[in-house]
């Protein structure tokens, strides 16, 4: 029997046929692209842990009387790369760390991790 409108109606599951293909393509690289930057900020968070008590380390160090050159290699040993600033503030010895993100997309926005840490002078 003929279709009133003039045409044989197509059927309901053939006309949507690729459509779910069609929308996991285009939702799979936004699913990566988020999973990637959670990674990536877990990442960048432990480094910022690993950095805290590197400066910690070397603010003890130094508080000891041990050489700048020493409390460097405890630094550089803990987080590669870094650079490490100290002064004296009266009775303390405070160390400031730097180190640009070891996630390479962060970096690149110039993302740059610090951390600091006084100990007293003479301490153990």
């Amino acid at each position: 029997m003929p279709s009133p409108w003039g045409s044989r109606p197509v059927p309901r599951h053939t006309a949507e046929r690729g459509s779910v293909t069609a929308e996991f393509a285009t939702v799979v690289p936004a699913v990566l692209l988020v999973l990637a930057c959670c990674l990536g900020a877990v990442q960048v968070v432990g480094q910022q842990v690993r950095l805290t008590d590197a400066a910690a380390g070397a603010a003890r160090s130094l508080a000891r009387g041990d050489s700048t050159d020493r409390a460097a290699g405890l630094v550089d040993r803990a987080v590669p790369g870094t650079s490490l600033t100290s002064e004296r503030r009266g009775e303390f010895v405070c160390v400031r760390l730097s180190v640009p993100s070891a996630f390479s997309p962060f970096a690149a926005f110039g993302l740059t991790l610090t951390a600091g840490s006084c100990a007293l002078a003479g301490g153990l």
